[in-house]
């Protein structure tokens, strides 16, 4: 039996746990949060699908106490938010909002040489932070604007890969200090969870501009209200906000921010590929075969 939500909208928690009574697998969204007690309601669950790369929006300690495995979607999001993270970076840097808003307003005076003066993107700096698939993809693509390319995480990648994608391994204060465009691809974690504070806009450039098609919450949307305000750096292109669908009501009143509502893989060749995928995790596991993108056992 395969009951289904027919709503565009996230369950509450009540609806949840009503409909996980009985339920031996579930295919959770992102904006589902499936917390302790929600699976601790759920005795009859075995297995998590989530409809998502990421998976912070599961408590894994609980799923393990109760043996249930979760699975994701990896892979086959990774162009596609390459593709918006770059369609970001040039909205924001080349104020590709500000024109259109202005066009359509009917106000436009015809050729101006000083008006809606962007920054380029050709030759200059870009930081990734986070150098995984997509990290790596939007290396790839950076090297067709000629641009020097850092990185940082936790773990350098092999020198052959390095030198493939023409990516240099620096520090994170290095990094920040350096860049001209500094794009957020990691996991949500605690080590990362406000990795973006007060005192890492400090070290930016004010010409700088921040990319965040990650999580939310590995920036601090406060501080980062404030650096855009003071021009500490020069703008952000967001996909992600620290409690969405909240967002701060400052970044909504700033020429220098383009905002997107989190549609990083929102494309209808990956959203379709995300379905396959959660469908074969699940079909796997109830045929009693390893699904093939578990997450919390190897």
């Amino acid at each position: 039996h395969f009951h289904c939500h027919s709503s565009d909208r996230p369950l509450t928690k009540d609806q949840m746990i009503a409909g996980l009574k009985k339920a031996d697998g579930l295919i959770s969204m992102l904006s589902d949060s499936i917390d302790r007690e929600v699976i601790q309601s759920a005795s009859e669950l075995k297995i998590i699908s989530n409809y998502a790369v990421g998976y912070n929006n599961i408590d894994l300690d609980a799923a393990r106490e109760k043996e249930i495995i979760i699975t994701n979607t990896p892979g086959v999001l990774t162009e596609t938010t390459a593709d918006l993270c770059w369609a970001l970076m040039m909205s924001v840097a080349r104020r590709i909002p500000e024109g259109n808003a202005l066009v359509k307003s009917g106000k436009w005076g015809g050729w101006r040489p000083t008006e809606l003066l962007g920054r380029d993107l050709y030759g200059k700096t870009i930081g990734i932070i986070g150098m995984g698939r997509i990290g790596q993809s939007v290396a790839r693509r950076a090297q067709g604007f000629s641009m020097p390319i850092l990185y940082h995480q936790r773990h350098r990648l092999p020198l052959e890969l390095e030198t493939a994608l023409k990516a240099s391994y620096k520090s994170l204060s290095h990094l920040l200090r350096e860049s001209d465009f500094i794009s957020l691809h990691l996991p949500l974690s605690d080590a990362s969870c406000h990795l973006i504070n007060r005192e890492a806009f400090r070290s930016m450039k004010e010409t700088a501009f921040l990319i965040n098609t990650a999580r939310g919450t590995i920036v601090d949307e406060q501080a980062l209200v404030d650096a855009l305000a003071s021009k500490t750096i020069a703008g952000a292109g967001l996909d992600v906000f620290e409690d969405e669908p909240h967002v701060s009501p400052a970044l909504l009143t700033m020429d220098n921010v383009v905002t997107l509502p989190h549609i990083g893989s929102a494309s209808f060749e990956t959203r379709i590929k995300m379905g396959e995928m959660v469908l074969k995790n699940l079909s796997a596991f109830f045929e009693k075969k390893i699904p093939p993108n578990m997450v919390n056992y190897s």
